[in-house]
This record gives structure tokens, C-alpha cells and sequence, in this order.
């Protein structure tokens, strides 16, 4: 199922989404990454995590201004991603990992949405969604970053085929959050992570999976965002 394309479900989300709370999201501390990082796995399938999915894997640990996130997908199949995709094309109808990461304790209204594909190609975006929900009757918008690499969002991306696995190597400059230089520990964020699974013979029609999974096929749901705390 395409994740963006699913406006239809969404009615009534407003309710569903208000049964997860932050009180009852998963959590991770993070260090700095002088002294290690700290991780999830996740093998839960979106909605409800009630499928299996395959093992994805998120590293993250935070410098002076940047924070770096290695993001891991296992039991990889089918490497699927549209060759002819550059920046802030929809990477989204393919196979991709993604964070969405909001500087703050509440269930955001606006957050970064960041994705990798399998080819190193990035979409990356500061999200609107007052709905918290990305309910069909509300407003949903979003504001791209353009030119990602001079802003200092750089990743690195290796397949290993033989494996079955891909890693990319992420940093997101802490001042996209108005964290100014090392002052990150001790920040509080909301955070989830997500990764889209396609091939060619299923596609459009995806399998999601997330580190803490909605209930609903839309990533876009911010009660369902873990909490993680900068140490």
C-alpha cells in the first residue's frame, strides 16, 4: 500500500490516534558519539505491528552540531528504487528508510520528514500537519529542502546484495531544530522510524514498518512518536 496515496483511510483518524499517548511510546536515550550510540530494532509491521517485517536497524548518537543516524535494513530482497530519481523526488513509491524527528516532548504539528533510498538519494522536508494525524479534512503541506548537501545533510549509502542488507550513513545539522552548537545534551525529541519494502511485481503496493507502528497504513501519526532523550 502506498503510504502517501492513502487519503481515504484516514477518516475518523483523529480518534484513532488519540489511543497512543507519549506516555505509553517506546523510548531511547542517546549519547554522544564520542561515547558510543544507541539503537533500535524493529521488526513490526504498520498498522498495528501485528505482521512481520524485516529487521531494521537505527543507530543514532549526536556531535557538537550534527546528529548521526546509520540506518540498517536486513532480509533485503529486492534493492527497489527508481533510477531516474534525484532530490526530493517521490522516493517514497519505492523502497526507502526514514526519520521523522521533532525537537520537543509534545505530539508535534510540524517535525522533519527525512528518507534515504538504496541509490543514496534523499527527500527531505519539514512537515505541516496541524491535524497531528494527517486527517483527510485538514491541512497537510510540506516545505523541501533544496539543496540538502550544502545545508550540511549528507549521507553515505552501501548495499551489500549477496547479504541482503543496505546501510546509509546519515547527518542532520542540529540547527534545523534551533540547537545551537554543542548544546545538544539534555534535549528531549519526539522521533519515529519507518521503512517502505516494494518490488517490481508488487508495485505500488508496499509493506511498512516502523520502530513503534501506527494504527493506520500512514506514517504521519504523532502520537505514535517515540521519545528520546539527548544524554
Amino acid at each position: 500500500m502506498n503510504r502517501w496515496a492513502n487519503f481515504l483511510l484516514l477518516v475518523g483518524a483523529p480518534l484513532l490516534g488519540a489511543q497512543c499517548t507519549a506516555s505509553n511510546v517506546p523510548s531511547l536515550k542517546v549519547p554522544s558519539c564520542d561515547q558510543g550510540t544507541g539503537s533500535v530494532q524493529y521488526d513490526k509491521s504498520v498498522p498495528n505491528g501485528q505482521g512481520k517485517f524485516p529487521l531494521t536497524q537505527v543507530d543514532l548518537c549526536y556531535t557538537n552540531n550534527d546528529i548521526k543516524i546509520t540506518f540498517t535494513a536486513f532480509e533485503e530482497i529486492n534493492f527497489f528504487y527508481n533510477e531516474s530519481h534525484t532530490t526530493n523526488d517521490p522516493l517514497y513509491e519505492y523502497e526507502v528508510m526514514e526519520a521523522f524527528i521533532y525537537h520537543g516532548t509534545n505530539d508535534p504539528k510540524s517535525y522533519l520528514e527525512f528518507e534515504v533510498s538504496p541509490n543514496n538519494v534523499t527527500w527531505q522536508a519539514f512537515i505541516y500537519n496541524p491535524s497531528k494525524v494527517r486527517a483527510e479534512s485538514m491541512p497537510f503541506d510540506n516545505g523541501q529542502l533544496k539543496t540538502p548537501i550544502f545545508d550540511g545533510l549528507v549521507t553515505s549509502t552501501e548495499l551489500d546484495r549477496d547479504a541482503h542488507i543496505w546501510v546509509s550513513n546519515a547527518s542532520i545539522p542540529l540547527g534545523l531544530f534551533n540547537v545551537d552548537d554543542g548544546e545538544a545534551k539534555g534535549t528531549q525529541w519526539r522521533m519515529n522510524f519507518f521503512r517502505t519494502i516494494v518490488s517490481p511485481d508488487t508495485f505500488p503496493d508496499q509493506g511498512l514498518g516502523a520502530w513503534n507502528p501506527t494504527n493506520m497504513s500512514n506514517f504521519h501519526m504523532t502520537p505514535f512518536f517515540g521519545k528520546v532523550l539527548f544524554v
